[in-house]
């Protein structure tokens, strides 16, 4: 964990959001697919390698009461803190690498974007998919936003998974099944195109 922790801090402490690829100024499919689950504003959700991202900023517009955001890096969530300020109150901060984390609640929706791309080795894969199906209520939705078949190889430096609808599902195959999936061209901000796909589960 150490190295790719430092890795991350490294990255947060030297760009800033408008020099990183997967910034989004509205996370629309996100927050498409949060909605498409009809959660109500007590549902319990949390932000998988959410760092700096705005998903946060409109789960708390949408009077959602209940949010967690955990990232491997200290300084993404400090910055994510410092950009809403006294709403960051509203939110439970969590630093871990995800391999590691244990949960201390169980959520009824458990979103990552741009997280799971980055576990290369079937060891990180299993541990992740463990710790999802502990943390995910029966009934709840876990939505996965990765690179798609088009997209990338490498991110900030790291190799990453690339995937299909089938080859995502079947990741997901034990403890979950497949409600919708959709791709994706995501524009960076330097007019860029990455081809991501995201797919939600139910957990069962």
């Amino acid at each position: 964990m150490e190295q790719s922790k430092f890795h991350w801090e490294k990255i947060y402490s030297s760009k800033q959001s408008s020099e990183m690829s997967w910034t989004q100024d509205m996370p629309q499919i996100s927050l498409d697919f949060v909605h498409a689950a009809h959660p109500d504003k007590k549902a319990k959700i949390i932000d998988i390698g959410g760092g700096d991202s705005k998903l946060v900023d409109f789960l708390i517009d949408e009077k959602f009461e209940d949010i967690t955001v955990l990232d491997i890096s200290e300084e993404a969530l400090k910055r994510a803190q410092k950009r809403l300020g006294i709403k960051s109150e509203k939110v439970t901060w969590v630093v871990s690498d995800i391999t590691e984390f244990e949960p201390a609640a169980v959520y009824d929706i458990w979103h990552d974007r741009a997280a799971f791309h980055f576990l290369t080795t079937a060891s990180q894969i299993r541990k992740y998919l463990s710790i999802a199906r502990k943390a995910v209520k029966t009934g709840g939705t876990v939505i996965i936003g990765v690179f798609s078949e088009k997209g990338p190889k490498k991110c900030s430096g790291l190799d990453v998974m690339q995937y299909s609808e089938e080859t995502l599902s079947g990741k997901l195959q034990n403890g979950f099944e497949k409600i919708n999936c959709i791709t994706q061209d995501h524009k960076t901000p330097f007019n860029t195109i990455q081809h991501f796909l995201f797919c939600s589960f139910r957990r069962i």
